[in-house]
């Protein structure tokens, strides 16, 4: 694995930061663990005490999810201060990346919250970082998709685009793509395509999963702008490929992305 030096595009940090549905998951996620109260902790530990603590990273990888740390410390103690010692988005391992000051009990009782935020988006990133390295140089762009962990798909596809890859649809309310049951519902390719075509804007594409080269052509012919090509083995791909290169001659060729 190529250990990429990067760092998050500061316009990305600031929509995460400012994103309410990032504070309510936060807030979500802290009523879930505390519940009542931190019994082991307030049993434990003076109410006067306070600590220092460092969140070390072991394995190598690409940090994401420093904002959400330091989200979970001041919703829970804004007496707390993070001081995050890497850059968001960086890649490395046996290091430091945040430092944490304040009241020991608070400390306690939020670590876990951050740190299962931070281990699970970096995990994301670093996965996108990897996808993204294998086609480096051939023109093409990994996308994400919606299928996220509930709840959790506003972090999980900012850690996407930390780690180098591109997000799909944020939601249904997010774009048009027509999929296997929406034909079989609509009766066809062409009826789905053209009822799209007829209740969207303009410049809305309209984009058709496929599974073979019979209904990408059916897709074509009936506008649409972007094909799915679905479970298909490297032939099949190169196919289409083909295909849509022909389609391309008559000024229809479709921009094509490809699942499986």
């Amino acid at each position: 694995m190529i250990a990429t030096t990067r760092t998050a595009d500061p316009t990305l940090l600031t929509a995460l930061e400012q994103n309410a549905g990032v504070r309510a998951i936060v807030g979500l996620a802290l009523s879930e663990d505390i519940g009542r109260g931190d019994l082991t902790t307030e049993a434990t530990v003076a109410p006067e005490a306070t600590a220092v603590a460092e969140i070390r990273q072991k394995a190598p990888g690409v940090v994401c999810g420093l904002p959400v740390v330091a989200l979970v410390f001041a919703t829970l103690d804004p007496r707390i201060t993070v001081t995050p010692t890497v850059a968001e988005g960086s890649f490395g391992e046996r290091r430091v990346v945040a430092r944490i000051e304040g009241p020991a009990r608070s400390l306690l009782t939020g670590e876990r919250t951050a740190l299962n935020f931070l281990q699970r988006l970096s995990g994301v990133a670093t996965a996108s970082q990897r996808a993204a390295e294998l086609v480096a140089g051939t023109g093409c762009t990994v996308l994400d998709t919606r299928k996220t962990t509930p709840g959790q798909r506003v972090l999980e596809k900012y850690s996407v685009r930390i780690g180098g890859c591109h997000n799909h649809r944020a939601g249904l309310d997010d774009g048009i793509l027509i999929k296997e049951n929406h034909i079989r519902a609509a009766g066809g390719i062409t009826a789905a395509v053209t009822a799209a075509k007829g209740r969207t804007a303009p410049m809305q594409l309209v984009e058709v999963e496929v599974t073979d080269l019979a209904e990408l052509d059916e897709a074509v012919a009936a506008g649409a702008d972007v094909i799915l090509v679905d479970n298909a083995d490297l032939a099949g791909l190169r196919a289409a490929v083909a295909r849509a290169d022909e389609h391309g001659t008559n000024g229809r060729r479709p921009r094509l992305e490809a699942s499986g």
